[in-house]
């Protein structure tokens, strides 16, 4: 499996990672504020077509080097605070909201979970992603997150956000660009 994501439309970013189980185990850290936080965002996400999608992003917290953004990313040092709406919940399989919920940048998100053999599948799309640069961004942020993850799912210490996401970010632009 290829860490990279890719387009599957202008505006639809596809990503796969292949986790430790059990698959409640992995559908806990998309769901528990408290093990989510660990990789991506605080907040709490009810459960139900409908339902309020909180997070707080504190980015530079998700590796003990506590990296700075780069200029670029400057708005989003400390707490960055997300809104959205749950569109889809069938436990242990798929979790779909909205990201960004009422903002220029709304978009829609979907995780969903598949067993393969004693691992899960995770496969993100990210859709409604309307320019290059925001694109660029999502690619690289999904990678990382989904890399740090898989790291805590695998007991091991992730590298910090911004030194990787930085690096992802050009790497996206190399491969996205067309």
């Amino acid at each position: 499996m290829n860490d990279y994501g890719v387009l599957t439309a202008p505006d639809t970013l596809h990503i796969e990672r292949l986790l430790p189980g059990p698959i409640e185990r992995v559908w806990q850290y998309l769901t528990d504020s408290n093990k989510r936080a660990t990789w991506l965002a605080a907040g709490n996400v009810e459960q139900k077509v409908g339902g309020k999608v909180e997070h707080t992003f504190r980015n530079s917290e998700l590796s003990p080097e506590h990296d700075i953004p780069p200029p670029k990313y400057a708005s989003c040092a400390g707490d960055v605070p997300m809104l959205g709406k749950v569109t889809a919940c069938e436990p242990l399989r798929l979790l779909s909201y909205i990201w960004n919920a009422g903002s220029p940048e709304e978009s829609e998100v979907s995780f969903e979970l598949a067993p393969q053999d004693d691992k899960v599948k995770l496969t993100v799309t990210h859709r409604r992603l309307t320019n290059a640069n925001e694109r660029l961004s999502v690619a690289g942020g999904w990678h990382t997150h989904l890399n740090i993850l898989r790291d805590r799912l695998e007991g091991k210490t992730p590298e910090g956000f911004w030194k990787t996401h930085t690096r992802l970010e050009a790497e996206y632009a190399q491969r996205l660009a067309g």
